[in-house]
This record gives structure tokens, C-alpha cells and sequence, in this order.
């Protein structure tokens, strides 16, 4: 039973990072001040959101935040800055040996998710032309005579009665609903045609930790277990915030890589395996946050999900299949594209996916202003299409690198543990070595050639240190007896690399949906 129905420019679904990042922007942008929209968010939950993802800002996706006008979203939510990084290599690490990386002069910024959270929605509502309403989106509305286009939502207001549903009308709806979409495969389609499965590679463990000292404090930090995944560690607070024994504590979120089949008990799995695999001055922390009945671990899904194209193309006869998604609806953030979360890259993507639709919109607009998000093929053509090509250079970057590092870093494969000790020595060369695959990390440097041309590089310098130091598995060093056997490892080494690095640059370089997943 409909309710109510109200009309709106724009209805977003979700009040996250991405569904209030485009509703401030668009509800502020300087070239629509004249003729201001009307902006309607939709959010499932107002309270404050408890997760282990998104605490972690790059100093581009922070420059972009502040290019969005919403740097105020880091006042008073007690955050502490990532000035680098640190990777430690636990497997076979001599004491006070480590890879350290500073970002440079721009600093990026560690939080509380539910934190940065409301105050995103915070200013986001504080817009005059912003609506925000709490419910839970049952439908996409879509037009009587029109099939497949989309006008908006229909909702159900939470604590309202069974059947009482309101419906917000609007000549666009964006989807943002995050990584557990309901609504990806009703934008995208059910087919096979499309890749809107994410691959879940592993899951992400999570817990705060009081009063841990870094290796290198403010610097985001990667431990490097022998037989696990990698554990990551940043600082999230300086404990200001609180007024009980947490006083003045520091908080590191600690991240811990677990793959399936999950033990039944993960307080335990951690402690007994990965605990003691860690570097001595940070295991009592971690065993006394471990101990504490208080604390509940978290568990979210690692995913990698390319973004197809969501335009719909014009080509005739075009030699490729070509995806054609519901009109009148965009999907953004999560629920469109992921990649692995080691990188911290997701928020940094998401801000930059922000920018380049509202502008795009903002350009549409101004063009021609009387009804102009009703005309669907401009927005398809100057927005969809315009955006899907503009994105490539950094989202292309940040999830390829996301991948690779967590296939270096994670995996148990022979090869990889030649190419991920070539890369500790490549680090430890200093100058561009390190530099450029910083910039790359923080997102200052949207180029995935550039990227390429490390990765490779890394890979042949793995390759001459294996010559100089031997095999890293099996000790055989460059002697007559062993250089044939090293030669035959140095192919299949780089095969290796090839097959971690080629199969994602497609999955990003290629401009259609293939027919299978992993086409």
C-alpha cells in the first residue's frame, strides 16, 4: 500500500561514503546555484555504522575530498594521519629490518568508519536542498510506458506499519548501496553476459587495538606471515575521544587476511597463529585486545569486481557484445566496482567517481537546463560514457595494484616468493624505486603504464637477485651445477609475474562485457 509520493532531480540509494559525497556535491556544485536540485537520500540505517572498511583515506582520495568541498568531514572525528608506509617481512626478517615508505609532503588519514560516516551525512543534510530519510529501498520504480527505464524508489520508513510504503520520483536515481547491493543485478542484468558477481579472494578480520606502538608511527603497515595472509595495521585515533581506561590510548585497527574454510573459533586462530608470527613488541597488545570479552571481531569480504560499462553503445554490428543496463538509474561506488581493500584505494576511487558524475551532470545541466536529466541519450552520452573512459587512468591503476599486491603478498607459491623478495630489494634501492610506487599506492600518480613498467621491472630485478642470492626455496646460488636450474626458474618466475599482472590489465583496458565471467 503506497503511502506517499514525492518528487525530487535526484534520489540516491544509500548514505555512505559515495551516496553522500554525490549529494553534497550536487546539492553545492558552483555551476548549479542558479537553479539548485533537489536531492532526496535514502538509508537503510541513520545510526552510527560499525564496520572494518573505509578507515583508511590515500593523500589523493583526501585531496579529492577537499576538491569536493567536505574537508570539514574530518573535524572532531579524532583522526590520526598516515604519513607512509611500512612493509615487514616476517617469514625471514633480521631484527630492525624492514621497508619503509613515506608518502611525501601530502599526508593521507586514518579513522573511525562510523565516524567519517556521520559526518558525511552530517553535512550532507545540512544542504537545504538535501533530503534524507531513513528506510529500507523495497523497488526500483520504473516508468509505465517506458519498460526498463527507472523513476525513482520506493521505500519503506523504518517502525512504519507492514504494506506502508512512500515513493520518491526522479528523472535519475543513483545506486549506492555498497558491496551487498540489492540492486546491482536489476541496474545491470542476470545473465551471464555481465560481470556483476564479485570474486571474493579472502576475508578481512578486523579489531582495534589500545595502545600499540607501530614500528614507524603514523605509517600504515603490512606483516608478512609465513603460511598466512598478510596482516595490515594502522592507526585509527590517539584515544581522545574516550573517558574510561581507553584514555589517551592509541587505536590501530589490525586487519587479519583469513581465507576459507574459517576456524571455528577466530579469537583463538589469530593468537595461536598469527600472533606469534608477528614482531615481538607487537604481540602483547594484540594478545591482551584478544582476551578482552568486550571485543567482537569483525569479518568482511575481500572482493574484486571490474566496472562493465553501464552506457548503452551505438556501434552497428559491432564485432563484441555489448552491454545495455536500465535507463534512468547509475550505479556508483561499491555496488558498481571493488577491488582488494590491502591497498586502502576503494575511498580514493570512490571520491574521484564522485567528482566526474557530478560534474558531468552539472555540464548537462548547464547546457540545457529545462529538463535535461529527462533526456537520457545526453546523459548517456556525456555522463555515462564520458565517465566509464575518464575513470580508467586511476581506478585501472588502484585496482590493478590492489590485486597484485595482495597475490605477491598473500599467496604461497614458490615464484611469488622470489618476485616478493625481488620487491623488498627493489624498495631498498631508495630514490624512484620507491618514490613512484608510493605515488602510485597514495594515488597521485593515475597511470597504469607507469605501473606496468615497475611491476615488470620488479620482476627482472627479482630474477638477478635470485641469480646473486640464490633460490629462495631452495638455496641454490649461480654455480655451474645450478645456473641451468636457475635459468629454467628465472622463465617460469616470470610466467608467474605475466600471468598475476596481464589478466587484470585486460579485465580494466577492455571497453565491453564479455559474454563469460573471466572472458
Amino acid at each position: 500500500m503506497a503511502c506517499e509520493k514525492q518528487k525530487y532531480d535526484v534520489v540516491i540509494v544509500g548514505a555512505g561514503v559515495v551516496g553522500c559525497t554525490t549529494a553534497y556535491r550536487l546539492a553545492t556544485h558552483p555551476a548549479l546555484q542558479q537553479t539548485p536540485l533537489r536531492i532526496a537520500i535514502v538509508e537503510r540505517n541513520l545510526g552510527e555504522p560499525d564496520r572494518i572498511v573505509g578507515e583508511l583515506l590515500q593523500p589523493g582520495g583526501k585531496h579529492l575530498l577537499e576538491r569536493l568541498g567536505m574537508a570539514a568531514a574530518f573535524d572532531n572525528i579524532d583522526a590520526a594521519p598516515t604519513n607512509g608506509y611500512c612493509v615487514l617481512d616476517c617469514t625471514r626478517m633480521r631484527p630492525g629490518e624492514d621497508t619503509r615508505s613515506d608518502a611525501g609532503t601530502i599526508a593521507g588519514i586514518a579513522f573511525h568508519h562510523g565516524r567519517f560516516i556521520m559526518r558525511l551525512r552530517e553535512l550532507a543534510a545540512g544542504c537545504p536542498n538535501v533530503d534524507l530519510f531513513e528506510g529500507t529501498v523495497a523497488d526500483l520504480v520504473e516508468a509505465d510506458f517506458q519498460a526498463g527505464h527507472v523513476r525513482g524508489v520506493r521505500y519503506s520508513s523504518k517502525g512504519a506499519a507492514d504494506g506502508m510504503r512512500n515513493t520518491l520520483l526522479a528523472p535519475l536515481t543513483i545506486v549506492a548501496d555498497g558491496c551487498f547491493s540489492n540492486f546491482r543485478e536489476r541496474v545491470m542484468g542476470t545473465g551471464p553476459s555481465h560481470l556483476i558477481r564479485p570474486t571474493v579472494r579472502s576475508h578481512f578480520v578486523g579489531m582495534v587495538v589500545r595502545g600499540l606502538q607501530l614500528p614507524h608511527a603514523q605509517h600504515g603497515t603490512v606483516c608478512l606471515i609465513a603460511g598466512q595472509g598478510p596482516v595490515l595495521l594502522y592507526q585509527i585515533d590517539s584515544g581522545k575521544r574516550f573517558e574510561h581506561r581507553w584514555m589517551g590510548l592509541t587505536g590501530t585497527r589490525m586487519l587479519v587476511d583469513v581465507r576459507a574454510p574459517f576456524p571455528a573459533d577466530l579469537k583463538a586462530h589469530i593468537a595461536q597463529h598469527v600472533v606469534p608470527g608477528l614482531p615481538a613488541d607487537l604481540r602483547a597488545p594484540i594478545l591482551e585486545t584478544l582476551d578482552d570479552p568486550g571485543v567482537r571481531l569483525r569479518r568482511m569480504p575481500n572482493s574484486f569486481m571490474p566496472g562493465a560499462p553501464q552506457h548503452e553503445w551505438t556501434l552497428r554490428d559491432a564485432p563484441f557484445p555489448l552491454n545495455v543496463s536500465k535507463t534512468g538509474v547509475i550505479l556508483m561506488g561499491d555496488a558498481y566496482n571493488m577491488r582488494h581493500p590491502l591497498t586502502g584505494g576503494g575511498m580514493l576511487c570512490c571520491f574521484e567517481d564522485v567528482l566526474d558524475v557530478s560534474d558531468s551532470i552539472a555540464d548537462v545541466i548547464k547546457q540545457t537546463p529545462a529538463e535535461a536529466l529527462d533526456d537520457w541519450e545526453k546523459i548517456n552520452r556525456d555522463v555515462l560514457m564520458r565517465w566509464y573512459f575518464a575513470r580508467k587512468p586511476l581506478t585501472a591503476t588502484v585496482n590493478i595494484l590492489s590485486v597484485a599486491l595482495y597475490d605477491l603478498f598473500g599467496a604461497e607459491d614458490r615464484n611469488l616468493a622470489v618476485l616478493r623478495r625481488g620487491c623488498f630489494r627493489y624498495f631498498e634501492r631508495g630514490g624512484r624505486c620507491t618514490q613512484e610506487p608510493v605515488g602510485i599506492l597514495a594515488g597521485l600518480y593515475p597511470r597504469p603504464l607507469l605501473l606496468m613498467r615497475h611491476f615488470f621491472t620488479v620482476a627482472f630485478y627479482a630474477i638477478c637477485v635470485m641469480f646473486r642470492e640464490g633460490d629462495v626455496v631452495s638455496g641454490d646460488q649461480d654455480s655451474g651445477e645450478s645456473y641451468p636450474r636457475l635459468l629454467v626458474r628465472s622463465v617460469s618466475v616470470f610466467w608467474t609475474a605475466c600471468v598475476v599482472f596481464l589478466p587484470l590489465l585486460w579485465t580494466e583496458v577492455r571497453w565491453w562485457t564479455p559474454r563469460q565471467v573471466g572472458e
